[in-house]
C-alpha cells in the first residue's frame, strides 16, 4: 500500500525520478535486457576468472531472459484478470524466474539482485529508501550464499553500490540510483588491482560489468538518460605495482565460512570489499583440478540441509554459490572434478531439477572471435544449425554463429546466414537439419570469389559440438575441417524420444506414448516406459566401449531423467564420463553423444 492507503494496482504506470511501480519495474527489466544484449560480447571479452570460458555476458543476458519471461507471464495472468501487477509481483516473479533459469555464477548472483528488490518492495513502490534497502539485502543474501570470498569480483562492486546509495542524502530515487551506478562504476575499475588474474589480463571483472549495465538500466529509466561509460577491453586496466601490493594486503578473513567485509584497514569505509567464492589460482581449495561446472534447482528442503549442501560442495570443489528465491527453490552451482558426487550431495538435501553439467574441456576453449587475424589466424567463422536456447548457448560459447529455431530449417535459411557472415572462410555445422543433396546445393550457391564454403559431417548437435571442440582457427581451413569432421565421425549419437502415434518401425510397432531409442535415425529400442528405454539405449551404444557421453536434455525431458541416465552410465560402467546440458530442443527427450 502507498502513504494514502492505495494499492499499486491503482497507480499509473510510474516511470519517473522518484517511484517505480510495477509496469514500470517491468520496463527496467526490459532495458536490462537491451543493455546486456548489447553489451554480451564486452562483457564474454572480460572473463578471464574463475575460469575463462567467455560466458559470463550469454549467462547473465539468459538468466535476465528467464526473469522476464517469468514478470511478463504474472503480468498477463493479472490482466487476464482485470488486474494490475504489485510492484511486488512483479518483482517477485523476476526473482524467481531468475533463479530458476539461472545460469552460472554471474547468473546466480543477479538473481539474488533481483530478489533483494522483491524484498524491498514487499510493501509498497521501489523508492530512494526501497532501493538502498534493495541493494543492501543482495550484498547481504549473496553474501550468506558464500563461504571464500575472494576481492575485486560482483561482490565488490555490489557492496560499493550499496554503501554509496546508503551514503546518498537524496530523497529522489533517481540520484540514488545515480549514486549506485557510478559507485559501481568506480569499483569496478578498481578490480583490477584486487585481483591478481584480472591485473595480468588487464581486465575488470566480467560479472561486476554486468551489474553496472543493470544499475546503469535503473538510472535511464529513472532519468531519462543512460550515463556514458566506455567500453572496457583488454590491456586497459593494469594497475600500478603500488597500488596493487597495498590492495593486496586487504585480504578477506574466513571463519566457520562467514566472511568480513575488508580487513582492518577498510573497516568503517565506505569502500568496503567483498567478493564471489571463486578458486583462488594462488591458493586452491582442492588438490583436483575442477572439470565440471555443475548447477541444479532444489525443492522440499530447509535452510538447514541446504547450508549443509553449501559445506558439503566446499569439500568437492570451488566457486560454490547457493541461493533461494524467497519462495522454497533454491539453485546450486559448484566447479569440481566428481561431478556425481555433488549431484548425490544434492539428491540428499532435497528434490533436484534441472541438472546441468558442462564440462571446461568444451565451455573454456580459448576460441578467438571469427573475424580476429592481427595475429595470423585465418578470418574464419563457423556457422552450426541449432534448435533449443540450451544447444544456441553452448554453440556460441564455442564461438559458432548460431542459426537457430525448433521448426524446419531451409536452404535458403542456411545460404541467407552463410552470406550474412562477414569471414572469407565458413565452416559450417549442419547438425542434421537438411538433407546431403540440399546441404551440396547451397555449398555450391555460397562458394563465390571472396568466400570458401566448407560443410562438415555433422548428423546431431552432439556431432557438432564435438567438432566444435577440436576448432582452432590457427590451422589452415582444410585441416581444421578435417580435424573437426573426424571429431565429428568420432562420435557416435542416438536420441530418445517419446512417440507421438501408433506406427511401425524396424524393430515393431510402437504405440503413443512409447519410449524410442533411435541410433542415428533408426529405431533400435521400443519400451513402454520411458526411462527404461533410454537405459537400453545407453546399453546398446556403449557396448562397443567409449570414454564420454554426452546428455542433451530437450525441453519435455522430464526433471528427473537426467540424473537417472547419468546413475545408469556410473552404475554400469564406470570410468566412463558424463556430461548433462540442457539443451532446450522439442524433437529429442535426450541426444546422445558417445566419444
Amino acid at each position: 500500500m502507498t502513504s494514502d492507503g492505495r494499492g499499486d494496482a491503482e497507480l499509473p504506470s510510474a516511470v519517473g525520478s522518484n517511484a517505480l511501480n510495477g509496469p514500470a519495474l517491468l520496463r527496467w527489466g526490459r532495458v536490462c535486457l537491451e543493455g546486456l544484449e548489447q553489451r554480451r560480447e564486452e562483457i564474454n571479452a572480460l572473463n578471464v576468472f574463475p575460469i575463462a570460458d567467455a560466458d559470463t555476458g550469454t549467462n547473465m543476458l539468459a538468466t535476465m531472459r528467464a526473469a522476464m519471461q517469468a514478470a511478463e507471464a504474472a503480468m498477463a495472468a493479472a490482466l487476464s484478470a482485470a488486474a494490475v501487477s504489485s510492484t511486488y509481483e512483479v518483482a517477485a516473479a523476476m526473482a524467481r524466474g531468475a533463479t530458476l533459469g539461472a545460469r552460472g555464477n554471474s547468473g546466480i548472483i543477479l538473481s539474488q539482485v533481483l530478489r533483494g528488490i522483491a524484498e524491498a518492495v514487499r510493501h509498497g513502490l521501489l523508492t530512494a529508501d526501497t532501493l538502498r534497502a534493495a541493494l543492501a539485502t543482495a550484498s547481504a543474501l549473496v553474501r550468506e550464499s558464500l563461504s571464500v570470498p575472494v576481492e575485486g569480483t560482483i561482490l565488490t562492486v555490489l557492496d560499493r553500490a550499496s554503501d554509496c546509495a546508503a551514503a546518498c542524502p537524496d530523497p529522489v530515487l533517481a540520484e540514488v540510483a545515480v549514486a549506485a551506478a557510478d559507485g559501481a562504476a568506480k569499483a569496478l575499475g578498481d578490480t583490477p588491482a584486487q585481483l591478481g588474474v584480472l591485473r595480468e589480463a588487464g581486465v575488470v571483472d566480467a560479472g561486476a560489468r554486468g551489474l553496472v549495465v543493470l544499475l546503469d538500466s535503473l538510472v535511464a529509466v529513472t532519468l531519462g538518460q543512460t550515463p556514458d561509460r566506455p567500453q572496457y577491453v583488454r590491456g586497459e586496466f593494469a594497475a600500478s605495482q603500488a597500488h596493487v601490493e597495498r590492495r593486496d594486503m586487504d585480504v578477506v578473513a574466513v571463519h566457520d565460512g562467514s566472511p568480513s567485509r575488508g580487513g582492518a584497514e577498510s573497516q568503517g569505509s565506505v569502500e568496503c570489499q567483498g567478493g564471489l567464492e571463486f578458486r583462488n589460482g594462488a591458493e586452491p581449495r582442492n588438490s583436483a583440478e575442477p572439470h565440471f561446472e555443475v548447477m541444479y534447482l532444489l525443492s522440499d528442503t530447509d535452510n538447514r540441509r541446504i547450508a549443509r549442501l553449501r559445506d558439503r560442495l566446499a569439500e568437492l570443489g570451488d566457486s560454490v554459490v547457493v541461493v533461494g528465491d524467497g519462495a522454497g527453490s533454491w539453485s546450486a552451482h559448484v566447479h569440481c572434478a566428481d561431478a556425481g558426487a555433488a549431484v548425490e550431495a544434492g539428491i540428499a538435501t532435497g528434490t533436484l531439477s534441472a541438472i546441468r553439467i558442462e564440462s571446461f574441456a568444451i565451455t573454456a576453449q580459448p576460441f578467438a572471435p571469427a573475424w580476429t587475424d592481427h595475429d595470423g589466424r585465418a578470418d574464419r567463422g563457423v556457422l552450426a544449425v541449432v534448435a533449443g536456447d540450451g544447444a544456441a548457448a553452448l554453440f556460441e560459447a564455442g564461438g559458432a554463429v548460431v542459426l537457430g529455431g525448433d521448426g524446419t530449417v531451409t536452404s535458403a535459411a542456411l545460404l541467407g546466414a552463410i552470406r550474412q557472415l562477414p569471414n572469407r572462410e565458413v565452416l559450417v555445422l549442419p547438425n542434421g537439419a537438411l538433407p546431403a543433396h540440399e546441404l551440396v546445393a547451397v555449398g555450391v550457391a555460397a562458394r563465390d570469389a571472396h568466400r570458401d564454403v566448407l560443410l562438415l559431417p555433422s548428423g546431431s548437435m552432439v556431432q557438432g559440438l564435438a567438432a566444435l571442440a577440436v576448432h582452432d582457427c590457427g590451422r589452415i581451413a582444410v585441416d581444421d575441417a578435417f580435424a573437426m569432421s573426424e571429431a565429428a565421425a568420432a562420435t557416435r549419437w542416438g536420441s530418445l524420444r517419446a512417440a507421438t502415434e501408433r506406427a511401425l518401425t524396424m524393430v515393431g510397432t510402437c504405440d503413443a506414448g512409447d519410449g524410442l531409442g533411435l541410433v542415428g535415425h533408426d529405431v533400435v529400442v521400443i519400451d513402454r516406459d520411458v526411462p527404461t528405454a533410454g537405459r537400453t539405449l545407453l546399453d546398446r551404444m556403449l557396448a562397443f566401449g567409449g570414454e564420454l557421453v554426452t546428455l542433451l536434455m530437450g525441453a519435455a525431458a522430464p526433471a528427473e531423467l537426467a540424473a537417472e541416465l547419468a546413475a545408469h552410465i556410473a552404475d554400469g560402467f564406470p570410468g566412463i564420463e558424463v556430461s548433462v546440458y540442457s539443451g532446450g530442443q522439442h524433437a529429442d527427450l535426450v541426444q546422445i553423444g558417445v566419444e
